[in-house]
């Protein structure tokens, strides 16, 4: 067998069948690798996510969550998707070998096992993901929030920092059905308003084949552009309902603004039919949430 690895990796090792769970961890352990057992994808989840392995080794047909199905979810969450993954089967037809990769695994090895290959397999995957990880830190560290998706519009990989913006993202959003137009590098995609934020998703480029590069950043935003950007108002409505929230009437928005109640009262009907509100309460209420005024 190969040599104990310089650094002490984490595997972790999804398996239904005790007796190969048995094996796998016996010989990894010889091998020099600190090994995690989990015999049910439900089990593996959990236990990644009390610790992130530095690979995975998933059976591919197991109850419950298959390794289909595990691969996916850990390419969907920000701090697994770039741990590599090899799907251990008995299977070699070459559609079982394809959904595995395009579920998003890295690798596969077939049963029975000749170690030799799975050790060197696993060695070669570990130095591959520890230099992406180092990479995704040093992008982290230079504050670029960088993911990419693929031409599913599934995440690939997302710098640490840029996975935490992308929880922020409503579930319901598709990035791809702003993808699918084309857009010109530097394009900002979509604008999600926070508090006192505005999270923009930002177009960067289409350097690798059937991979789409963007990025997440957070813009510093007066209140009454979060509410611009949440309720598609235009600047001057965003104005009024800010007052709104604050308790001012129509008069005394006019004075502030400098305009006439008049005018007041078509922006107030315009960014009532905009947001959806069904009067001067209900939009002060919406624009208290939105801005935090109402924890």
């Amino acid at each position: 067998m190969n040599s104990t690895p310089a650094v002490r990796s984490t595997l972790l090792v999804i398996d239904d069948d005790p007796a190969a769970l048995g094996m796998m961890d016996d010989a990894l352990n010889a091998a020099g690798y600190s090994v995690l057992l989990a015999q049910s994808g439900e089990a593996a989840l959990e236990v990644m996510g009390r610790k992130v392995p530095d690979l995975v080794l998933v059976d591919a047909i197991m109850p419950g969550l298959s390794g289909w199905d595990i691969c996916q979810r850990m390419k969907a969450d920000g701090p697994l998707n770039a741990v590599p993954v090899i799907f251990m089967t008995g299977l070699t037809e070459i559609e079982h070998i394809l959904r595995a990769f395009e579920a998003g695994a890295t690798d596969y090895v077939t049963k029975p096992f000749h170690f030799d290959e799975v050790l060197a397999r696993i060695e070669v995957h570990l130095v591959v993901g520890r230099r992406m990880r180092m990479a995704y830190a040093a992008l982290d560290t230079a504050g670029k929030c960088f993911f990419g998706l693929n031409e599913g519009g599934e995440l690939l990989w997302a710098t640490p920092h840029a996975a935490q913006l992308l929880a922020h993202l409503p579930a319901d959003i598709d990035l791809l059905a702003f993808l699918i137009p084309k857009p010109e590098p530097g394009s900002v995609l979509i604008s999600v308003p926070l508090k006192h934020e505005i999270l923009r998703v930002t177009f960067v480029g289409r350097d690798t084949p059937g991979e789409w590069l963007l990025s997440a950043s957070l813009q510093p935003a007066r209140r009454e552009q979060v509410l611009q950007e949440k309720f598609g108002l235009s600047a001057r409505e965003a104005e009024v309902l800010l007052w709104i929230s604050r308790g001012k009437s129509s008069r005394d928005i006019a004075e502030i603004l400098g305009v006439s109640p008049r005018t007041i009262d078509k922006h107030t009907e315009q960014l009532y039919n905009k947001g959806g509100f069904s009067g001067r309460a209900a939009a002060a209420a919406a624009a208290s949430r939105v801005l935090g005024d109402d924890d």
